[in-house]
């Protein structure tokens, strides 16, 4: 039998210091509601050229990996075969597959994800630019890169940074932003088994006396039956209801 599940909670405070206590584990989460009223209309334009950039960049890497999977170049050949002023291998045009299904599908799932999926692939498009280029004219190339691939992988890289980071990151973004108060209308649901009317809070505080007397062996045959009526289930909610519905029965 659990007596004290409530003696760790001061069910006979105010109300206001009842919703200021933080939630208990076994709580349902909490959720971030809508901007509140009267607050500025947001851009989506920043969307929509998050949204639009990756979709562009993933149709060019597309047709790039597209062509050079269909010309018949060797998967690791150092030396590959052009294509939109580029050169591609099979391994090459592997990755640019990948690379754009991963942007359209960023771009499908939504605008944030769009967003950062193209930080991140900007950033090692940057990586893999220096790095290629380092490996020119070597046995090590093996993606067949040629000046103009760096050119190309330094071109997009960065542009998938600013198209990524545009409206998102800045040290004073406008007010119209999307990502400019993301957070900040957050509205914390407490959970649903808190009181909420005075008969609530007047039961909680009865519940408490009740089981406190239980454990002192002072209690009454009514406090001990509703204790024991309590026991049976495990929420707070639950055990309120059951404490009040046993306030319209007469005692046995």
């Amino acid at each position: 039998m659990t007596l004290l599940s409530h003696l760790g909670h001061p069910t006979a405070l105010s109300p206001d210091a009842l919703l200021r206590r933080p939630r208990r584990p076994d709580a349902p989460p909490r959720v971030v509601a809508s901007p509140a009223e009267g607050d500025p209309p947001v851009d989506d334009w920043v969307y929509t050229v998050q949204r639009v950039g990756a979709v562009s960049v993933g149709l060019v890497l597309a047709v790039f990996g597209l062509l050079g999977a269909t010309g018949g170049v060797g998967f690791l050949a150092t030396h590959g075969e052009r294509h939109l002023g580029m050169s591609s291998n099979g391994l090459l045009s592997a990755l640019s597959l990948v690379v754009a299904a991963v942007l359209l599908a960023a771009a499908f799932r939504g605008p944030r994800t769009a967003s950062t999926v193209m930080i991140g692939l900007g950033a090692l498009f940057q990586v893999s630019a220096l790095l290629n280029g380092a490996l020119l004219h070597t046995a090590f190339n093996l993606l067949a890169f040629r000046m103009s691939n760096v050119v190309f992988s330094v071109v997009v890289g960065f542009g998938l940074l600013v198209l990524g980071a545009y409206g998102r990151i800045s040290g004073n973004l406008p007010e119209t932003s999307p990502y400019a108060h993301a957070q900040a209308h957050a509205i914390i649901e407490e959970p649903p088994d808190l009181p909420s009317t005075p008969e609530e809070f007047a039961a909680e505080a009865a519940m408490r006396e009740a089981e406190i007397a239980v454990v002192q062996h002072c209690a009454t045959d009514e406090q001990r039956r509703r204790v024991q009526a309590m026991s049976l289930v495990r929420t707070r909610d639950a055990r309120r209801r059951t404490w009040m519905s046993l306030d319209h029965q007469t005692p046995a």
